[in-house]
């Protein structure tokens, strides 16, 4: 024969009247075994002596008595029971049945799936509101899964499309292969290469597997470096870069390397987004939970709207980030995640277009760890 699969519901209402019989049971007994005995004393108590045939009547009177009024007892106690089980497992069961149809319709793609908050006590609720916040981050990542291959597509359309171009031309004899267009394809491959190096590298540290090589560091030091790695760039630009480093600043336990990356980054976006004549600063300050850095620039700035997602993947702001500037798009993703595997955070903050920007990185001093955001 086919096994009948219960429900939560069928389970639940059948575990309460189990117990209501086994209670049930129990009360029986006990009353067979101890009622007799003590209704036997009392009577003796009461009437002294009394004859066998006479206490013989009476205990069977008071049997008959007891267990008429237990049945009818128990056979209301076991209906009301088992009406009070029925509810409360149909009420239990509901919510968790809605609960696995959401999950079902999350499983399918549908992560507009919200359950209501069932009213069942603290830990229903922490149940649901946690599902809800899985759902809402799964849309998130679903939304930002759409956005990173449209653009991807975008950033290798372009290079793709330019070097397809060339090799046709070359093909057809139209093109001459002179230092121009070797330039060109050099640095259509270049904005190739330095795209899947950004892509592999932001992937590697949101999965938190960085190598990363932490040593005592001292920041001026790190400023200093990362300061004199651009200045070239910033010079061919006309673009000032300042720095302000106090004395006494506490040293960080950091991947110099890393560290580097990450303000060579910002320092980039920076100048990307100064136009000549403008000036870029390059700080370090002292932070109650530690150091801060802070490379501040007097160029496009980015709109309040767009403040939240600068550091999404392949995210642009019309003014700030478009495309016309360079860049994989992912810089500033990269820089987050390396932050925060140094167990510190970035913030951006602009007064608005044409404003400036100024990027803040707070890092632990060492041998600390900043409190989770």
């Amino acid at each position: 024969m086919r096994r009948v699969r219960l429900g939560l519901a069928g389970r639940l209402f059948g575990a309460q009247v189990l117990v209501v019989l086994a209670g049930a049971a129990t009360l029986g007994l006990v009353a067979v075994a101890v009622g007799p005995a003590i209704f036997g004393r009392h009577l003796r108590e009461v009437s002294g002596h009394v004859d066998a045939a006479t206490t013989r009547h009476v205990e069977e009177a008071y049997a008959s008595a007891s267990a008429l009024s237990l049945g009818v007892a128990l056979l209301s106690a076991l209906a009301a029971a088992v009406a009070v089980s029925a509810y409360v497992a149909r009420r239990v069961a509901r919510p968790v049945a809605q609960l696995a149809a959401a999950a079902a319709d999350v499983a399918d793609g549908r992560y507009a799936t919200r359950v209501a908050r069932p009213g069942l006590g603290r830990e229903f609720d922490t149940v649901a509101a946690a599902f809800n916040a899985m759902a809402d981050r799964l849309a998130d990542v679903e939304v930002t899964r759409r956005r990173l291959l449209a653009d991807l597509g975008h950033e290798l359309r372009t290079p793709l499309a330019t070097i397809e171009a060339y090799v046709d031309a070359a093909e057809d004899g139209i093109s001459v292969t002179d230092e121009d267009t070797w330039a060109v394809m050099r640095a259509q491959c270049t904005r190739l290469r330095r795209l899947a190096e950004d892509i592999a590298a932001v992937s590697r540290a949101e999965e938190h597997q960085l190598d990363l090589h932490p040593r005592r560091v001292s920041v001026p030091e790190l400023l200093d470096a990362a300061a004199a790695a651009v200045r070239p760039q910033y010079g061919s630009k006309h673009v000032d870069l300042h720095q302000r480093v106090p004395a006494g600043l506490p040293a960080i336990d950091a991947d110099p390397e890393r560290v580097g990356q990450v303000l060579a980054n910002l320092l980039d976006n920076a100048l990307r987004h100064t136009p000549s004549g403008g000036t870029v600063t390059l700080a370090g300050d002292r932070d109650p939970a530690g150091v801060r850095i802070t490379v501040s620039d007097t160029g496009d700035g980015i709109p309040a709207a767009h403040l939240p997602h600068v550091f999404e993947r392949f995210y642009r702001a019309d003014t700030a980030r478009d495309r016309v500037h360079g860049g994989s798009g992912i810089g500033l993703t990269i820089v987050r995640a390396i932050v925060a595997e140094h167990g510190g955070h970035v913030t951006v903050d602009s007064a608005g277009p044409q404003r400036g920007t100024t990027f803040t990185v707070t890092l632990p001093a060492a041998g600390d760890r900043l409190p989770p955001r």
